[in-house]
């Protein structure tokens, strides 16, 4: 008898931010396919809490310019465990759908006349920077987002400074990035947050414009895993006076509009 594949979406990292409906498919699981980023911070959370997860965990975590199992074994590997009978969730950080290549594990898996559902997680494109105190919208200040892939081509993105970009595995490419947003309407003065390791204990923010932000960056040997918030919601930020005093005033002048 054919098992069934669960996508379920970890959060950024936090158990906390696990859903519900996402904790209850890792109780059921026969076996759990886990990514680095957020899923193993996840099942290890839970293991310190007293979770009881019986299910055997494959760790199929990618690394920058190295992937432990290509995608196209992941697929294989979710079919083969399902087509054994056995109940897998696929774990993935954030959420499935968010740059996340999780749609294309679901239809490789229908396609295999595996039954799948998606549990949404909570992206971390809006959690990390929120856990810095920095919204993606505010009114009066920004009014809409776009989520990139850094790797993606970002000359076209629309706006200005008042449409916020938050680019995502980002830190590698940040200087190329940077550039080509500068040389955009938002301009070299456009203000940046990256934010690395939302919610774990080594969450750090730094702060600095498109002009600045890959010599401060380097200059802190800022790493993966990293959200890179680019708008002026990033004045918002309670880190945002340090690193730029004269912002304060500008944001009371946004805020009052």
């Amino acid at each position: 008898m054919t098992g069934r594949v669960t996508l379920v979406g970890a959060g950024p990292g936090d158990a906390g931010l696990l859903t519900l409906r996402g904790l209850r498919a890792l109780q059921r699981a026969d076996v759990i396919v886990a990514d680095r980023l957020g899923a193993r911070a996840v099942l290890e959370q839970l293991a310190a809490e007293g979770f009881e997860l019986t299910a055997d965990v494959v760790d199929v975590g990618k690394l920058p310019g190295h992937h432990k199992v290509p995608q196209d074994g992941i697929n294989a590997l979710l079919v083969q465990e399902a087509k054994a009978g056995r109940n897998v969730v696929r774990l993935k950080g954030g959420d499935p759908f968010v740059l996340g290549r999780g749609r294309e594990e679901q239809l490789h898996c229908e396609a295999a006349g595996v039954p799948v559902e998606v549990v949404a997680g909570v992206t971390s494109a809006i959690s990390v920077p929120a856990a810095a105190g920095i919204p993606v919208t505010h009114r009066g200040v920004a009014a809409s987002f776009t989520v990139v892939s850094a790797h993606d081509q970002i000359q076209h993105l629309p706006g200005g400074a008042d449409h916020t970009v938050i680019l995502l595995m980002g830190v590698n490419t940040l200087g190329h990035s940077a550039h080509v947003l500068a040389a955009g309407e938002r301009g070299a003065d456009c203000p940046v947050a990256i934010v690395e390791d939302g919610y774990g204990e080594g969450q750090r923010v730094t702060i600095g414009t498109l002009g600045t932000i890959a010599h401060l960056a380097a200059a802190r040997q800022v790493r993966s895993p990293a959200v890179v918030v680019v708008g002026d919601v990033v004045r918002l930020s309670p880190d945002a006076a340090a690193a730029a005093p004269h912002w304060t005033d500008a944001l009371l002048t946004l805020s009052s509009l």
